[in-house]
């Protein structure tokens, strides 16, 4: 097995883990009876300060280098600077898409449903299943992103996928809490929540393919920056506001200060 063959492997199991991360979450909602709102709110913080501080600090620095090689400085930064943006206005356009009663950026916990009356049921059902549907089709540009930078740099790729992991966590809640409570069994609501963080992988597995033939120090720059910015988006429109709204607005910020810290320090010893 060649070098290049191992690299991808190893960024796609990456993404695997990552996307699947939504399963422990519905086996957390499952198996207890109360969610650890602080927990959530440290730990979703704490995702949103790696994944800020690795987007602004390497990733959009090596986007830029590759691109200014390819075009010249000016050039280069110019590019930089539009893909980073354009990858803000396409997880935005996602977001828009998505209706808002299924936007997975709704924290929900084991208790908020329990003890529904039966006509609220088929409302459940409804939104379990639009909830799963609507965090496959936002995971799937979160499965490139951690895939690129994963393929690109190990070292990068090993902490945004842990980061991308902590987020789906509480996703997997928003899936298998209303489907539970909605058809009483755990296994479907294991299964559906599961699946819906396939997306990730796919996402990488369809990405991957389209561009290995057109993958260069041009395309490298430009899919970069747009994954920086689409994980800075991800980290200001998800995570932080999950993370207030579970728990005390100081811990999140906590959690936010100590991601950067442990981003900080993993990219110092991989100098």
């Amino acid at each position: 097995m060649d070098a290049s063959l191992q690299h991808v492997i190893f960024a796609f199991g990456l993404t695997l883990f990552a996307g699947l991360a939504t399963g422990i979450g519905s086996v957390l909602s499952l198996v207890t009876s109360k969610t650890n709102t602080k927990f959530l709110s440290i730990a979703l913080g704490f995702s949103a300060g790696v994944m800020i501080y690795v987007s602004m600090i390497e990733i959009f620095r090596k986007a830029n280098l590759s691109l200014s090689a390819v075009l010249g400085e000016k050039t280069g930064t110019i590019l930089t600077v539009v893909s980073f943006f354009g990858g803000m206005f396409f997880i935005a356009l996602i977001d828009k898409i998505l209706p808002d009663a299924n936007n997975p950026h709704e924290a929900h916990t084991v208790e908020e449903m329990d003890g529904q009356s039966d006509h609220h049921k088929d409302s459940l059902l409804r939104i379990g299943v639009f909830t799963a549907l609507a965090i496959g089709i936002h995971n799937f540009p979160e499965g490139l992103a951690t895939f690129t930078a994963a393929l690109s740099d190990p070292n990068l790729g090993i902490p945004i996928a842990a980061a991308i992991a902590i987020h789906n966590i509480p996703e997997g809640i928003a899936v298998a809490v209303p489907i539970f409570y909605a058809t009483g069994s755990r296994l479907k609501a294991f299964r559906l929540s599961f699946l819906s963080g396939l997306s990730e992988p796919i996402g990488a597995l369809v990405g991957y393919l389209l561009l290995l033939r057109f993958f260069s120090d041009l395309t490298f720059g430009i899919i970069f920056a747009a994954v920086a910015g689409i994980m800075v988006f991800i980290s200001i429109d998800e995570l932080l506001p999950a993370a207030r709204e579970y728990g005390e607005h100081h811990l999140s910020i906590y959690g936010l200060v100590s991601g950067m810290m442990v981003m900080a320090a993993s990219l110092i010893l991989f100098l």
